[in-house]
């Protein structure tokens, strides 16, 4: 069971021409609609495509990586977070549970991504580039940080960890997919979990409604399926989270830059309103 189907080269083509097929189509058709879903196909393409050079540029010592993978976890056992080889104990009698939890973690990364970013293009046009800036600028802190490689879980069977995925045939790392060999060295951080946080946070303040909130379900999910799995530790997940904060506080700072904080513009706005209202006061005789 793979996840990955392009190659970085093929990525790369279609991406270009996808952008090739926009600039055409703005050009001849009197919407914008069809040319605008066509560049932002090229766009996701030509992050994947970088994505993929990238992670194959971090690879550079095997024994590095799984030395620093000893030193995580030994020192998540000293402050105290649970073990997560406890927490592989408790789905491995239950097959069903830990293919499911494959599946999941093989399919859902991409699969919700794609979903959120669909429909925000589609019914919520002005919230779209707001969100992918943040998936953007996120995965690329990730990927730079990714290029001090870490070893994930599974490659430690000395400290008790099983790799699930080998063990039932469901690994998206046993083979090339059209000549791609995912990176296994990237597990710190983990984007998994940065990406199903994204979505989360992304449904809720778009949405309405309180089944909204069901949504929240997707990173408890994750970050539950990655640690069973083995592919990722409780501080792959933590140092994520924390880059996402950061990217949204430093995209919340460039907007209050650019158009004012949202205190400066509902006062503006209120006293914008109250002025032609006011009637001048005459002088008492």
């Amino acid at each position: 069971m793979q996840n990955l189907t392009l190659t970085w080269q093929t990525s790369a083509v279609a991406s270009v021409a996808l952008y090739g097929s926009a600039f055409a189509v703005a050009r001849f058709a009197k919407r914008p609609g069809p040319a605008a879903v066509l560049r932002e196909a090229g766009t996701l393409l030509a992050l994947f495509t970088l994505w993929q050079v990238v992670g194959h540029l971090s690879l550079m010592s095997t024994d590095h990586a799984l030395d620093r993978a000893e030193w995580i976890h030994r020192t998540e056992l000293e402050f105290g977070l649970p073990d997560e080889v406890a927490w592989q104990r408790v789905v491995m009698p239950h097959p069903w549970l830990v293919q499911a939890a494959n599946y999941y973690y093989a399919t859902m990364h991409f699969g919700a991504m794609l979903v959120l970013l669909l429909w925000l293009f589609v019914k919520h046009r002005a919230k779209y580039a707001w969100v992918r800036t943040t998936v953007v600028v996120t995965t690329a802190v990730c990927l730079l940080v990714q290029f001090v490689p870490v070893a994930p879980p599974r490659m430690l069977p000395g400290n008790g960890f099983v790799d699930l995925a080998v063990q039932y045939g469901q690994s998206v790392y046993g083979g090339a997919v059209a000549g791609v060999v995912p990176d296994q060295l990237s597990a710190m951080p983990s984007v998994h979990v940065a990406w199903c946080v994204i979505v989360a946070v992304a449904v809720i303040a778009v949405a309405r409604g309180p089944w909204r909130w069901l949504v929240v379900l997707h990173p408890v999910l994750t970050v539950v399926v990655v640690v069973v799995t083995a592919n990722h530790f409780w501080a792959d997940g933590l140092v994520a989270v924390g880059i996402l904060l950061v990217v949204y506080l430093v995209q919340n700072a460039v907007s209050g830059w650019r158009q004012g904080t949202p205190a400066v513009q509902a006062v503006t706005e209120a006293a914008a309103q109250e002025l032609p209202e006011r009637r001048p006061v005459g002088r008492r005789r």
